[in-house]
């Protein structure tokens, strides 16, 4: 569990993606943000906008630099989550640097459950193209009118009528749903009602141009639409899928959800990690390139006590994520979930922090349009929301703290021959 190194077979693969965003991602970065300024459809991409990422993408394809995400599996690369959470960080650099690797979510958790439990059939139709990068997908889970913090209060409805699945509901902050790309969508959905409480759910794959499938408009983000990217509101009504559909059985829409949610969050908080060195570098050019009040920025205030302490929170959040891979690959999805938790309330509250720090640095342009800043703070905002809230996974590591005391109390007494309630004795 302590040993936090990249296998040494897979450290050249590292360097290899290191080259390749070098190369071959931030060349065309600012061009291809430039083509997307003033397109007639912001659901579209502008006309130069694909092929620029296109051509990242079939560089990255001839380099075998290519669905990365996938640990201990014949698809991809074949990566521990610990060798993949290295390449996360590096990725969480760049906006389009994922997406070159083909390792963007939410197709990462998509594919990642159609190659773990799909039939030969769903994984023919909507796998294939996933891996080869030819289309996108989204997970629709999040619905307006329920706390989907707690995914058993998911409401939109399927029932089965005559070999078909019939779906009603609404969706929001569906991310990925407004991309001109995406073709699949995997919908949490309620199929028994009457069965026990974490039997009742499952999801379906819809995909996206089915009768019945309606895209009411993006949520903004701080205003932000994220097009084409979106984060949409989706209503349901009556929308029909074959039975085949379903994915895993019926009522297993929480056990799905356990093979994707650890390993995202892995990638999340290790490319957020990523985001917070950028905003680190962004921070220390600004003040080293600048003077105030006859000093340089860096000199002034408690600046330089800033950097070192985002150095310093950083190289912890690495440990801790980096552990929590490791305890992914050693004990597995379930048994590691303390850990994720444990990432996910920390990794992005914190990365927040250092991006505001840099942002007060650059002084007005770091909330500006000239500045990466202010959307990488967005960003990691949105991510205290996403995959759980923070208040979700502080639950689970105080649960299981409070657990792991009380059976400790429990032994002590069993082995003094104590009765519980006489465990402290005072005046």
């Amino acid at each position: 569990m302590n040993n936090l190194e990249m296998s040494e077979g897979n450290k050249p693969l590292l360097n290899a993606v290191i080259r390749h965003i070098r190369d071959n991602v931030d060349p065309i970065t600012e061009e291809f943000h430039r083509l997307g300024e003033g397109r007639a459809d912001r659901w579209s991409y502008a006309p130069g906008q694909l092929e620029l990422l296109e051509g990242a993408k079939n560089k990255a394809r001839e380099a075998g630099l290519w669905n990365f995400f996938l640990p201990n599996a014949e698809t991809g690369e074949g990566l521990s989550n610990l060798d993949y959470a290295y390449i996360a960080a590096e990725l969480g650099k760049s906006p389009l640097a994922p997406e070159t690797l083909n390792c963007s979510a939410p197709d990462t958790g998509n594919m990642e459950v159609l190659e773990r439990i799909g039939t030969q059939a769903q994984k023919d139709k909507w796998l294939k193209p996933l891996l080869a990068g030819e289309i996108r997908s989204a997970f629709a889970m999040t619905e307006p009118d329920v706390a989907s913090s707690d995914a058993k209060n998911i409401a939109t409805s399927a029932v089965l009528e005559n070999g078909e699945w019939v779906i009603n509901g609404e969706k929001f902050y569906i991310s990925g749903a407004g991309d001109p790309r995406c073709k699949i969508m995997i919908v949490m959905v309620k199929t028994s009602p009457e069965a026990e409480t974490f039997r009742q759910q499952s999801q379906i794959l819809v995909p996206v141009d089915t009768p019945g499938v309606e895209i009411l408009g993006p949520m903004h983000v701080f205003g932000h639409d994220d097009a084409p990217h979106g984060h949409m509101h989706i209503r349901f009504t009556n929308v029909r899928v074959p039975e085949e559909n379903i994915l895993w059985g019926e009522g297993r829409g929480f056990e799905i959800s356990q093979v994707r949610l650890g390993p995202g969050r892995i990638h999340h908080c290790m490319r957020s990690i990523g985001q917070a060195e950028k905003a680190l570098d962004l921070l220390m050019d600004r003040a080293l390139s600048r003077e105030a009040f006859g000093k340089r920025i860096i000199d002034l205030g408690k600046n330089m006590e800033t950097i070192s302490r985002a150095r310093i929170e950083i190289e912890a959040m690495r440990l801790m994520v980096l552990k929590a891979a490791k305890a992914m690959d050693v004990l597995g999805n379930k048994e590691a979930r303390i850990w994720v938790s444990m990432i996910k309330a920390m990794v992005p509250e914190k990365v927040c922090q250092i991006i505001d720090q840099s942002m007060q640095v650059h002084g007005a342009t770091g909330l500006s349009q000239w500045s990466p800043l202010s959307n990488m703070y967005t960003g990691q905002r949105t991510l205290r929301f996403a995959d759980g809230p923070d208040e979700v996974h502080h639950h689970v590591v105080a649960r299981a703290e409070v657990a792991e005391f009380q059976e400790s109390n429990e032994r002590k007494l069993a082995a003094h021959g104590k009765t519980q309630g006489k465990v402290f004795s005072g005046p």
